[in-house]
């Protein structure tokens, strides 16, 4: 009920009626749903990727450690056929005996002669300790006394017994016995004790 005016005097003004806070509520939940924009990735999660990556990574090693075709081969060097079971080495010092020359890890020891030479005298009397006779080959010995003392130091840190090393031979199926043989012992003289030879897997006959 509103006030009369007094006689001769004015109209009092109505009172202004003010939105409901349910509906200032409402109107604000519109405004903001309007206003609202997808939050930016500031950021890369890597997690699932360094995931992959390291199943494809275990699965490689898997494959080259147990595969010989991971041995790259060439015309200068194809490895023998074998049906034998037993999967290479995993531990020793590589020593490549290719058609052309001998190399221990990844450094080059000595360049070859031809096959019919190294058939009859092995890699040749001026690379010999004691003439054209003798078995032990002298900068392939240098080398694998360089790489016995690397290896003694591993198998000392893993805790293995460092008395002799290892050495995974991949040589060409066709290296002659002679030079083989010179290898070995050359091997032998510079306190590898075992050696494992590396052969391609072919279909059992």
């Amino acid at each position: 009920m509103t006030a009369a005016a007094p006689p001769g005097g004015p109209a009092a003004p109505s009172p202004k009626k003010g939105a409901s806070i349910v509906t200032y509520k409402a109107a604000l939940r519109r405004a903001t749903r309007r206003n609202a924009s997808e939050p930016e990735i500031n950021f890369l999660n890597i997690t699932a990727m360094l995931d992959i990556m390291t199943i494809i990574l275990v699965f490689l090693l898997k494959t080259l450690g147990e595969s010989s075709a991971a041995v790259p081969q060439s015309d200068d060097l194809k490895l023998p056929v074998s049906i034998v079971k037993t999967p290479p080495g995993q531990e020793g010092v590589l020593v490549t005996i290719s058609k052309s020359q001998i190399i221990v890890g990844d450094a080059k020891v000595l360049t070859l002669p031809g096959r019919e030479s190294t058939a009859q005298t092995g890699v040749g009397a001026r690379f010999k300790r004691g003439g054209p006779n003798d078995m032990y080959i002298v900068p392939l010995g240098s080398a694998l006394q360089s790489a016995r003392r690397t290896d003694k130091a591993i198998r000392v840190a893993k805790g293995l017994d460092p008395a002799s090393s290892e050495a995974i031979i991949i040589a060409d199926q066709t290296t002659p016995y002679r030079l083989l043989i010179e290898v070995l012992f050359t091997l032998g003289q510079s306190e590898f004790g075992k050696y494992h030879l590396m052969v391609m897997q072919g279909k059992k006959k």
